[in-house]
């Protein structure tokens, strides 16, 4: 039965790592594409190029292996049955389970190591290829790369903000620090939020401690309803690259999302993609399970033209299926634990099904 094993799982490698590259590398492609006018506006160097699509490369590794592994296990079943050697293992009284054991096994096997990616090396990659891209390329300053705690210094005022919220134009637990000659402190604002409206930046319930110059000892409180700051920053430079999230792995969402909430800001975001973190790299067990009862249907006609058009319509059928679940996370529809393996659960029962259902 080793023998079996080895000759399944080397068959099924071959297929898995061609299609691996081939998909890798349309995705490069398109991304060049999509990037290409901004590095040539802007004028970036052959290395600057070069860094960038290197650097993504583990990160679309990550997103296009389920494809991968549905084109491996689909090509791989779909050939033994073209030569006739699925039906001589089920002639010589080889089960269909144990027939497909290794290549659900190594999907396991990819299950696992894109899990062990996301928390330690796709976040390092992500947030060297969003610096190479914002930073270098565009010139933007580091601020547009954090997401939280951050420090401005605007003329005599330093600001400490905990999270900034540009899509909804808002900012999250705002503390202002006026200073005075000799960097002494005389004025310090506090205000849970803070919206941009008409230009301008507006703090709410803010509460304004004033400080003796002298003495620095506190001299007067005051509690406002709303009030005006100067802040040359709009909210468009608080804004983080696309999927910013994916510069953190699970236990530092996880981090983030608890300290959010003990400080009472809204964590939903953070937690549904916290969540996403471990159950996005199941999709490759997944599409093991799928692929099985396709290629057992398809038969002697598995093709590598049929091949592809199911991988890929099957893999994009999940994605939508995913991105639309994460969206009802994001929006408080779903829970975010619902929201996150939702998509896993439907394709796997599915999957399940029809294996259950193949013909014996």
């Amino acid at each position: 039965m080793n023998i079996l094993n080895r000759y399944i799982t080397t068959a099924f490698a071959r297929i898995f790592f061609i299609s691996l590259s081939a998909f890798t590398g349309i995705y490069l492609l398109v991304d060049f594409f999509e990037k290409v006018d901004n590095f040539m506006e802007h004028q970036a160097r052959a290395s600057q190029y070069l860094q960038y699509f290197i650097i993504k490369i583990p990160l679309i590794v990550s997103q296009v292996i389920p494809l991968a592994v549905l084109m491996g296990v689909f090509m791989t079943l779909g050939g033994l049955s073209r030569t006739n050697e699925l039906t001589a293992m089920r002639s010589g009284g080889i089960s269909l389970w144990r027939v497909t054991m290794p290549l659900l096994l190594v999907s396991l096997m990819a299950s696992a190591s894109v899990l062990t990616a996301n928390e330690y090396l796709i976040p390092l990659c992500a947030t060297k290829s969003n610096h190479i891209y914002e930073v270098e390329v565009k010139g933007k300053p580091p601020l547009a790369l954090k997401r939280d705690h951050l420090w401005l210094r605007e003329g005599d005022k330093i600001l400490n903000i905990s999270l900034a919220l540009p899509e909804q134009q808002a900012l999250q637990g705002i503390t202002i620090f006026q200073m005075g000659e000799a960097f002494s402190l005389f004025e310090r604002t506090d205000a849970p939020r803070a919206t941009f409206s008409e230009g301008k930046w507006f703090l709410k319930n803010p509460v304004v401690r004033r400080f003796d110059p002298e003495s620095a000892e506190l001299s007067d409180i005051e509690r406002m309803q709303e009030k005006p700051i100067e802040m040359e920053k709009t909210p468009t430079d608080f804004r983080a690259p696309e999927q910013s999230n994916d510069e953190m792995g699970f236990r530092e969402l996880q981090s983030l999302s608890l300290k959010l909430q003990a400080e009472g800001y809204d964590a939903t975001r953070h937690r549904v993609d916290m969540h996403a973190r471990l159950a996005s790299p199941f999709a490759c067990l997944i599409m093991a399970f799928i692929g099985i009862p396709f290629a057992l249907k398809k038969g002697r006609g598995a093709n590598l033209s049929v091949g592809v058009a199911i991988s890929v319509g099957i893999g994009i059928a999940y994605h939508i299926l995913h991105a639309i679940l994460l969206a009802f996370g994001y929006s408080d529809v779903l829970p975010p634990l619902v929201a996150a393996w939702s998509a896993n659960l439907l394709f796997g029962l599915l999957g399940v099904w029809l294996l259950l259902s193949a013909r014996e």
